[in-house]
């Protein structure tokens, strides 16, 4: 029971405002490095407490460290990710399109889809829903400057990806970069997407995995943890809010355990393209 209390007390701590100030990310950077992470990541209950507010803290550089932290291989993977989903709204060509990119951070998947596919949909719409006020803040002012040509067709909402205000078999795509991972409970968060996917809906997914061999298990997260940590100490004085990458990546699950995860939520898995021996993959599944 004392640690829900504290929990509870911690989320209050850490309630993000509409734009925090450096200072004030600093100061929760610090807060956040003071937490038991390995408990956080094994208790669902406990682990949204720590990674709302951590993505708060990262959101300002969150684009630029994606591109330094995978040496410009995320801007690829996300560009396979586009040209699948892309492709496979244009089979649809001529109707509305509905459209959910969860954790959508910035904004970078949701603008780029709707970018590609608005000639060939009039009625497309796609939400943004992301878990953090910050990074839907930066979502919303890209809406208002770099990616206003899509302005009219994108909305940007906080939101849970594991309980989302959205009708049963309503949503013809869903997009989840970086996304599931990061959810206190992965399964439930998949069950939610195969709730509002309508049947023959596409689920594209995009993330990183456990990978099975150990050796390359090794090394791919002592990179990612040392990597992170660094960069989480010279940008914000707490190694853990980058560091937490490679720590989510041992708690979360290998590629091939995440179809079978998809499967018995009502999935069948089209095709699995990965990276990284497997420590990166994207996931095409079809709702039955």
């Amino acid at each position: 029971m004392a640690h829900k209390r504290k929990d509870r007390e911690l989320d209050a701590h850490f309630a993000p405002v509409s734009s925090a100030s450096d200072s004030e990310r600093t100061e929760t950077a610090r807060s956040l490095g003071t937490m038991d992470l390995e408990a956080m990541l094994g208790d669902p209950e406990r682990k949204q407490s720590f990674v709302t507010p951590m993505f708060d803290v990262i959101a300002p550089r969150y684009d630029a460290f994606t591109r330094l932290f995978s040496f410009g291989m995320d801007a690829r993977w996300k560009g396979v990710l586009l040209r699948e989903a892309q492709g496979r709204l244009a089979a649809g060509a001529g109707r509305a399109a509905r459209v959910l990119d969860l954790a959508c951070g910035t904004g970078d998947l949701a603008f780029g889809l709707a970018r590609g596919a608005r000639s060939q949909h009039p009625g497309l719409h796609v939400r943004g829903v992301d878990a953090s006020l910050e990074m839907a803040r930066l979502a919303r002012a890209r809406l208002g400057a770099s990616d206003r040509d899509v302005a009219d067709l994108v909305s940007i909402e906080t939101g849970d990806m594991s309980a989302l205000p959205t009708a049963d078999q309503s949503i013809d795509m869903i997009t989840a970069g970086y996304a599931v991972r990061n959810a206190p409970s992965p399964e439930l968060a998949i069950h939610e997407a195969a709730r509002v996917l309508r049947s023959g809906g596409v689920y594209v997914t995009l993330d990183f995995y456990r990978p099975q061999w150990a050796p390359w298990r090794v090394l791919l997260l002592g990179y990612l943890a040392a990597a992170g940590n660094l960069v989480g100490w010279t940008w914000h004085r707490s190694p853990v809010v980058y560091g937490y990458i490679a720590r989510s990546i041992d708690h979360f699950m290998s590629w091939q355990e995440f179809s079978r995860v998809l499967d018995r939520n009502g999935f069948d898995v089209q095709s699995v393209t990965r990276w990284l021996g497997g420590g990166v993959a994207m996931h095409v599944a079809v709702r039955r």
